[in-house]
């Protein structure tokens, strides 16, 4: 009867037009009232007890990092390496997209601002030579959720603090995943493009590519840092937060001399809003973890799901079509803070692997961000690319769908997640 309660008064309050983190506090009151155990100072206890882990402060460093990267010029200059190399391809604007948008995500974790970053850049680029513009903004939207997977994620972040998973963990078991989804979109442009007529580019000369990697060399090297460190043990991820922010500050004002105090105020208005938004949804979704925690929600699923208990193989893939269905309503980091307290015990409890669970419900909820209807992605590759909505709706499936189709390889094959992991660990 809890989780009827629990997800009759989510659901209602979201019916209603309620913000998401607010209704979490409906829900986690709801609950409280049925039980008969309401205390607003244990509510207030946990709002605070939310927002106050150390390990959070590498959600802000990593947006401003993200934002810093935009407004210094490194976005540009990974657009410019991977067009000097491949742009003279057929279809070679795709596969710059894809390029650019896997070295984005190891520099900032954010789908939104590297989706922005990519749609501002290269869909223009890619109208003026004649693609597809609703396929070319698709291929943006799916390109920019790699971001989520590839460390540093912001995704990995909030998952480990709600589940208590470790966070290096999980970043260095994202690293093999997020290629795959790189690998995935190369195939299916290939696929989907190989008929169209694009005017080609002009091949560069070797001595031009050097040149455009000499310029653009230091945004390469930040992900090496930040991996180099986490895998070495020199920082923790909340200080490579801190490390990507000097970095990006240092080499956007000092080494190509783009950032200025205005652009600055302006990162760092940008990261005060979002960061604001995401750490009251994560304070708020405390209170809804310690009520299904004392609720014991968690055992009432574990009865739900008990047919599939005994294959974590078809359990895994039963929670993942019920993580596509929320997606498609619920935008990323609620329902990450929503789906996490409640479906991480059932797999603990079927022997899955909390880090592998992890990897692939980050991917799912990555998916989710260009699900229709809500796909927030989906919005920032049409106002950013001035597109309409309907037509990057239409450009995204054939991706999408290839990264779905990874999504349950990685569910029946497990070992290409895990053996990695070793590798890289």
């Amino acid at each position: 009867m809890t989780l009827t309660v629990f997800l009759g008064s989510l659901l209602a309050a979201m019916a209603l037009g309620m913000p998401i983190a607010f209704a979490l506090l409906v829900c986690g009151t709801a609950l409280m009232v049925f039980m008969n155990q309401f205390d607003a100072q244990i509510l207030a206890q946990n709002v605070i007890a939310g927002a106050d882990n150390f390990v959070l402060m590498a959600v802000p460093f990593f947006i401003l990092a993200g934002e810093l990267m935009n407004a210094g010029g490194l976005s540009r200059r990974i657009v410019d390496m991977a067009n000097a190399w491949v742009g003279h391809l057929r279809g070679g604007l795709g596969y710059v997209t894809i390029i650019a948008a896997l070295v984005l995500a190891s520099l900032s974790g954010s789908a939104v601002a590297d989706t922005a970053a990519l749609a501002a850049l290269l869909i223009p680029m890619m109208r003026d030579a004649g693609y597809n513009t609703a396929r070319s903004a698709g291929l943006v939207a799916s390109a920019g959720i790699i971001a989520p997977v590839i460390p540093p994620s912001i995704g990995f972040i909030i998952f480990g603090v709600v589940g208590g998973v470790s966070i290096t963990k999980l970043f260095v078991a994202g690293i093999f995943p997020g290629l795959m989804m790189a690998m995935s979109l190369v195939v299916t442009w290939w696929w989907v493009s190989r008929r169209d007529v694009f005017r080609p580019a002009n091949r560069q000369s070797m001595i031009q590519r050097l040149k455009t990697m000499g310029a653009g060399i230091w945004a390469l090297v930040l992900p090496l840092i930040i991996l180099v460190g986490l895998k070495g043990g020199v920082f923790t991820p909340t200080e490579a937060g801190v490390v990507a922010v000097f970095y990006a500050l240092f080499v956007g004002a000092f080494i190509y001399r783009e950032l200025n105090p205005a652009k600055i105020y302006h990162a760092l208005l940008l990261t005060a809003k979002t960061t604001a938004v995401v750490m009251f949804l994560v304070a708020a979704a405390f209170v809804s973890a310690y009520l299904i925690t004392v609720a014991d929600i968690p055992s009432q699923l574990k009865e739900i799901f008990m047919p599939f208990m005994d294959s974590p193989r078809l359990l895994m893939a039963v929670m993942m079509v019920v993580v596509i269905i929320v997606g498609t309503a619920l935008d990323f980091i609620p329902s990450v803070l929503i789906l996490t307290p409640v479906m991480l015990p059932v797999c603990i409890a079927a022997g899955i692997d909390p880090i592998y669970f992890g990897v692939l419900f980050i991917m799912n909820n990555a998916i989710g961000m260009i699900t229709p209807p809500v796909g927030v992605v989906l919005n920032v590759a049409a106002g950013v690319g001035k597109v309409s909505m309907e037509d990057v709706i239409r450009g995204v499936w054939p991706f999408m769908l290839a990264e779905s189709v990874l999504l349950f390889l990685l569910v029946l094959f497990p070992d290409l997640v895990l053996v990695p992991m070793q590798w890289f660990r």
